[in-house]
């Protein structure tokens, strides 16, 4: 997961990171460890912190843009699903 590197990048603390998000620094510092698995949840609140798609913060793409308008390969956003 790419949060380390997209905290220190915009200059923020863990600390500050964990009291915006209203986590604990402990919490912070295992995900970027690798020590703690984030749920959904969590991932999402990381993701729209720092304005990436959850794909870029797991390191699926180098594009940390968020495409939302795009539909599903497989078709489920079309099929309704």
């Amino acid at each position: 997961m790419r949060l380390r590197e997209l905290r220190k990048q915009r200059g923020i603390s863990q600390l500050k990171l964990a009291m915006d998000l209203n986590m604990n620094q402990n919490s912070i510092s295992r995900y970027e460890n690798g020590e703690r698995e984030a749920d959904y949840r969590t991932l999402i609140a990381f993701a729209d912190y720092f304005h990436v798609s959850l794909d870029y913060l797991l390191e699926r793409t180098n594009d940390p843009e968020f495409h939302g308008d795009k539909h599903f390969a497989w078709g489920g956003a079309q099929n309704g699903r």
